[in-house]
């Protein structure tokens, strides 16, 4: 496929991030974009205003007539994602189309780049963004396709004027194995997605074919512990080859020191929380380091650093309410949210609402949810978000409840969230999860702002 031929590019499954990533990309080249979601969502809007035209009806009518013909110049994306009986994929099939998945498309516009790809089955999408605002802010420059709304730019994707790409490698459905990275950070390898790999050990082999892609020459940044070889290991909490130390918080900010073969930098102030995001910043630095970005520069491009959506956002910051929102759905990444919590507000009463997100990732990992969850001083536990899943007979959120040790502990509905926050007002409160928790946003909001 010749990229400089398209013109027009049809994209089934639009309203996903790594999708609507590649939307505005081309967009941005001067290409007629379409595209089909299922439901309207904040993102789908905000393309629609771009000048991207969305249809949310699963009807080959809605299809414009200059997408019908398969030619040279016309471009069809799809996502894994989308139902295998969808009529509009199938129209396109018949019509003689050749669909290309998003990796597949990712890994053709960064084949011909300087590639920074970030796997890791979580603190990817902070890490990525974090490497490109540091690329970005210090003047050297990227392009990034990133799984994430970047609170910087307040987009999930970024157009430089070099030849450098920063890239979210995900991992679902092997997606990263069309990359062919320079530079290679893996986050975690955690058990996730075994739906897709039935267990860790694929999934592992998996992350190594990644790493395998590595062009020669190239660099492997693996954080410390996890069972890749690597040219650079990293740290947030302990010696290694690039590492964190004298972490400490001041008031309500995060520092640290940062130390690898090279030198120091001492007193960094990163922009956002989490103990988890320091150990982010690391490998961002590594990277930054790499290729050769000043450390003054590093410094001040992580203090402006403030975020992604839905990681670790502050929705509501005032005297006697504190509101954050955070994606996290595995129970690695809400140990890691939580304990950040406690550190940052150690006297304060902490309200949890989560949402579970799959089915099968709560029948997997039940236990780590329940004790994780039990962090919680208390915990309004919503229904399972299903997403691409039918329901799993027995697997429901009052069988997770039942294991959780916490005193205060009940299942919610959204309205009974927004009661909740109205009713007691609550300190602190947090809402976790990868489904559509995020709807509840905007209403605690406009509530705990005028508590």
């Amino acid at each position: 496929m010749n990229l400089d031929a398209i013109k027009q590019v049809y994209l089934i499954g639009i309203g996903g991030i790594g999708m609507s990533g590649l939307a505005r990309y081309f967009k941005h080249l001067g290409c007629e974009v379409n595209g089909y979601d299922r439901t309207e969502t904040e993102l789908t809007k905000t393309l629609v205003n771009e000048g991207i035209a969305i249809s949310y009806q699963d009807d080959v009518n809605t299809i414009d007539a200059i997408f019908h013909a398969p030619t040279a110049e016309t471009l069809v994306i799809f996502t894994p994602a989308i139902p295998k009986d969808s009529k509009i994929k199938a129209f396109f099939e018949s019509e003689g189309h050749i669909l290309y998945k998003r990796s597949q498309v990712l890994g053709i516009i960064s084949e011909s780049r300087f590639t920074v790809a970030v796997a890791g089955t979580h603190g990817k999408t902070t890490t990525s963004t974090m490497v490109a605002h540091v690329l970005k802010d210090s003047g050297y420059d990227c392009s990034a396709f990133l799984g994430g709304i970047s609170s910087n730019y307040g987009t999930n994707v970024l157009y430089g004027n070099n030849n450098t790409v920063v890239v979210e490698a995900d991992e679902f459905d092997r997606s990263f194995l069309t990359l062919h990275p320079n530079i290679a950070i893996v986050t975690s390898s955690d058990a996730d997605h075994l739906d897709i790999y039935g267990d860790r050990s694929n999934l592992l082999e998996s992350f190594q074919l990644f790493l395998d892609k590595v062009v020669e020459g190239g660099t492997r940044i693996i954080k410390k512990g996890l069972e890749f070889k690597g040219q650079i290991s990293y740290s947030g909490h302990e010696i290694a080859d690039a590492y964190a130390s004298n972490v400490h918080v001041r008031d309500g900010e995060f520092f640290f020191d940062y130390q690898d073969t090279n030198g120091r930098i001492e007193d960094i102030h990163l922009g956002i929380p989490g103990i988890h995001n320091v150990e982010n910043a690391v490998a961002a630095i590594a990277v930054a380091r790499l290729l050769g970005i000043a450390d003054e520069a590093i410094k001040k491009a992580l203090t402006t650093f403030k975020g992604v959506k839905r990681r670790f956002e502050y929705i509501v910051r005032r005297p006697g309410a504190v509101y954050i929102d955070d994606y996290a759905h595995h129970p690695e990444e809400l140990r890691a949210f939580l304990t950040s919590m406690r550190k940052l507000y150690p006297t304060k009463k902490l309200n949890v609402v989560f949402q579970p997100h799959l089915f099968t990732r709560t029948r997997d990992f039940v236990d780590d949810f329940a004790e994780v969850l039990s962090m919680a001083d208390n915990l309004l536990l919503m229904e399972i978000y299903p997403a691409r899943e039918l329901p799993i007979e027995g697997i429901n959120s009052s069988w997770l409840l039942d294991k959780i040790t916490t005193a205060e502990k009940q299942i919610v509905t959204p309205e009974e969230v927004l009661e909740f926050a109205r009713n007691d007002k609550p300190e602190l409160i947090v809402t976790v999860g990868a489904g559509d928790i995020d709807k509840l946003v905007k209403p605690l909001q406009a509530i705990l702002e005028h508590a």
